[in-house]
């Protein structure tokens, strides 16, 4: 099974400074581990 995986990389944690719209506190990747996620990037221009 460990070539199944062969290559990949791990996605980084998100910043500690980062901001967050409509959550509580600051999340983690392990809080979300298992769990469907929508990340929706957008800008004002």
């Amino acid at each position: 099974m460990p070539e199944r995986f062969a290559g990949t990389v791990n996605a980084p944690d998100f910043p500690p400074d980062a901001e967050w719209l409509n959550a509580a506190r600051p999340l983690s990747l392990a809080d979300l581990r298992g769990k469907l996620v929508l990340l929706d990037f957008w800008t004002f221009c």
